[in-house]
């Protein structure tokens, strides 16, 4: 649910190096085991490998598998899972009007940024094209790009080109822009040191991170961790709590210091023409998996020869069970409603070695709708002939002044009515809460009375609730990779970093370990082989 606007974009051109043709290091992975070495002539088994879940890590961990699987000449048959009817997870779109005919707005996971290597490899290897997170407006007028509202007045304005709005900017807050930059590249720095060995692929989430030196910058808040790098108070408030809010809708005195400098991480957002969504449609069909949508898997449990037997249910109808060697829970445990303690008559033994821990995730509430009315100046503190920005983000409030009663507006784009017409404006609210007609009317500056918006004044709506992403809590253990013999599990990195490209880099170590695993049971059952006498 990553959308980002940030001051500190002006500030560098370019926050860290990216190679040209091949971004970042995900294609020079190197495997555990040479299988290469020991493959025999005799046919392998074909290994059967459930996936249950289609977004980011899910179809990651598909498309690295396939992948992996055929450079190691391993034979393996793929099905993935989802109760969506669509792949993608919390990375979708839907169009205004509810029409085709309109511009696909993202609902879900908005923005991926140059760092994020497998998202911008995989929407190089299937052609699709990317764009600005914003569509320009049709109308030349100089809306600034920026503001940052503490529930009474606007703290901040800014426009990405304008040096007058930097120079203002390093005026107002000194060297802690600066601090701010150089302390977010040392920490992306570190983690993009997951891509690569030694520590690619990572067993252990909890031992990998403190490998890369970020054990620290997980265990504080993110007030703590910028106090105790010298960022000043005013910077982190107006600033970096902005984006920390409009990113995961926590403050930071809530969300972790590595969090936050994820927030801060802006250069080249970038999204995909049509929706990120395809990015992980792609990888699925790459894949070449199964795909069983609109269903959800109720229970999985072993059988007696030792393979995991797992049953669907769609539309209310209990699928017939399907053996696998392999299973991946690609979603976080607490929502799949899986019964792990088994489901056969025969057999009642309790799968998981390990159960992840339920922990609380962020219940954010997402409307979509379009108007012919420009955001209404006074609602923010403006005079009635100033212009609201395109994007307004919040941080709290002075004291004694009420909160926000939103995390950020944004103007979308351009689009036509198509009942009248008539050119309209799409907009996109990020709330705690269900967003109601009082506020429409206020932040619109329209009038009327009643339950309901008068169409002239909204003329289409649409909203969502997701449980985003969790509570970014300092903490210094992460749940495990693998739940249990042949369970796998890719949602603990979520604790860690909840983005669309973190939740790929463990569906990518999790297909790197599982096929290392295969080579390394290979090779003992080679071992064992007697020697054919000739």
């Amino acid at each position: 649910m990553r959308l980002v606007y940030s001051a500190l974009v002006v500030l560098s051109a370019s926050l860290l190096p990216v190679t040209s043709a091949q971004h970042g290091p995900t294609q020079q992975q190197q495997p555990l085991f040479d299988h290469q070495t020991h493959q025999q002539n005799a046919p392998q088994a074909i290994k059967q490998v459930a996936i249950i879940g289609a977004g980011a890590a899910g179809s990651s961990t598909a498309y690295h598998l396939r992948r992996f699987a055929t450079e190691a000449n391993i034979p393996v048959n793929i099905t993935i899972y989802d109760s969506n009817p669509y792949i993608g997870g919390r990375s979708t779109t839907i169009h205004p009007f509810d029409s085709p005919l309109q511009p696909p707005l993202e609902l879900g996971g908005s923005i991926f940024v140059q760092v994020n290597h497998i998202l911008v490899n995989a929407s190089r290897d299937f052609n699709l094209s990317t764009d600005s997170m914003i569509a320009p407006l049709s109308s030349d007028d100089r809306t600034p790009d920026l503001g940052v509202f503490d529930g009474t007045r606007l703290v901040l304005v800014q426009q990405s080109d304008s040096y007058w709005d930097l120079a203002k900017l390093v005026w107002r807050y000194g060297l802690a822009p600066w601090r701010t930059l150089r302390l977010m590249r040392q920490t992306v720095g570190r983690f993009l040191t997951m891509y690569t060995a030694p520590v690619f692929p990572f067993a252990d989430l909890t031992a990998a991170v403190a490998e890369i030196g970020l054990a620290d910058t997980v265990a504080v808040t993110g007030d703590v961790f910028l106090r105790l790098n010298g960022v000043a108070e005013g910077f982190a408030h107006d600033v970096v709590q902005a984006s920390t809010r409009v990113n995961y809708a926590q403050d930071l005195g809530v969300i972790h210091g590595l969090e936050t400098m994820v927030c801060m991480a802006t250069e080249g957002a970038m999204s995909v023409d049509g929706g990120n969504w395809r990015i992980f449609e792609g990888m699925v069909r790459a894949s070449r998996a199964v795909e069983v949508l609109g269903t959800k898997v109720r229970g999985v449990w072993k059988e007696k020869g030792g393979r995991l037997e797992l049953q669907a249910e769609r539309s209310g109808e209990m699928l017939a069970v399907e053996a696998y060697d392999e299973v991946v829970v690609a979603a976080p445990m607490q929502y799949t409603g899986i019964k792990w303690d088994g489901g056969a008559p025969h057999q009642n033994e309790q799968v998981l070695e390990h159960v992840p821990d339920e922990i609380p995730y962020v219940e954010l509430h997402v409307t979509l709708f379009t108007s012919p009315h420009r955001l209404a100046p006074t609602a923010f503190g403006l005079r009635p002939d100033e212009v609201v920005p395109r994007a307004v983000l919040t941080t709290t409030p002075p004291e004694g002044a009420s909160e926000a009663e939103f995390l950020s507006i944004s103007l979308l784009r351009d689009v036509i009515n198509p009942k009248t017409g008539g050119p309209e404006f799409a907009y996109k609210i990020f709330t705690r809460k269900e967003v109601d007609v009082g506020f429409l009317r206020r932040v619109l500056g329209a009038e009327g009375e009643g339950k309901d918006m008068d169409v002239k004044d909204v003329s289409w709506i649409h909203k969502k609730v997701w449980n985003s992403y969790p509570f970014e809590l300092p903490r210094v253990t992460f749940e495990p990779t693998k739940l249990a013999k042949h369970v796998w599990y890719t949602a603990g990195i979520e604790s860690f970093i909840s983005t669309m490209e973190t939740s790929s880099l463990m569906g990518m170590n999790v297909a790197r370990l599982m096929v290392d695993e295969w080579g390394i049971e290979e090779l003992i059952q080679h071992r064992k082989r007697p020697a054919i006498m000739e």
